[in-house]
C-alpha cells in the first residue's frame, strides 16, 4: 500500500474534499498523512479541525506514492508556491500520482504538471486554469496518466475513488 500526503490550507480547506478522499484511501489500506504550511491544527471552511502532521518544507516526493492538493478558499495561497510546485513536478517525474480538487487544481496547473493533459477545476477558477492545461474539460473528475483533477466538493467521492484506482495500477 502507498503512503499518501494530502496538502491543505491551515485555514479554509474544504472539509469534504479532505475528509472523503482521506476515508476512501485509508479504507483501501493506504497510509494517509496531512501537510500544510506548518505543523499543527488546520481549520476547514465548514469547521472541521484536523492536524497537519508535516510542514510543506519537510516533504520529499520520494516518500509518497501520491501527492494530493485539497481545495477550498484557503488553497489559493498555494497557486504560486514555488516549493510546492517543485514537489509536484518531482513527484510526477518519479511516477507518483498527483491530484488536485476544486481550486487546488490551479496549483497543479501553474506548477506545470498538467501541460498537455485533460483536466478540470472549480468552474469559477477556469480562467486561471485554462492557460496551463492541455484541455479543460469542465468535467466532474478527470484522470490523465498520473494526474487526477476534480471540480469541487460534490466530486470528492469520485476524486477519492479515482486516486485509489490509479494507485492500484501504478
Amino acid at each position: 500500500m502507498a503512503r499518501i500526503v494530502l496538502i491543505i490550507a491551515q485555514e479554509g480547506f474544504r472539509d469534504e474534499e479532505y475528509a472523503v478522499p482521506r476515508r476512501i484511501l485509508a479504507d483501501a489500506g493506504h497510509e494517509v498523512r496531512t501537510a500544510s504550511r506548518a505543523r499543527g491544527v488546520a481549520m476547514g471552511k465548514l469547521g472541521m479541525r484536523t492536524e497537519a502532521e508535516f510542514a510543506l518544507d519537510e516533504l520529499k516526493a520520494a516518500d509518497f506514492g501520491a501527492i494530493i492538493c485539497v481545495g477550498g478558499p484557503g488553497s489559493t495561497q498555494f497557486w504560486d508556491d514555488a516549493p510546492l510546485h517543485t514537489l509536484l513536478c518531482e513527484g510526477l517525474a518519479q511516477g507518483k500520482i498527483i491530484g488536485g480538487i476544486c481550486s487546488a487544481a490551479v496549483t497543479l496547473a501553474r506548477a506545470g504538471v498538467l501541460q498537455g493533459k485533460r483536466a478540470t477545476v472549480f468552474p469559477g477558477d477556469a480562467d486561471e486554469f485554462k492557460p496551463y492545461v492541455g484541455q479543460y474539460t469542465a468535467g466532474t473528475c478527470e484522470r490523465d496518466g498520473l494526474c487526477v483533477t476534480a471540480n469541487g466538493p460534490a466530486a470528492a467521492e469520485e476524486f477519492g475513488n479515482t486516486i485509489r484506482d490509479a494507485l492500484q495500477r501504478t
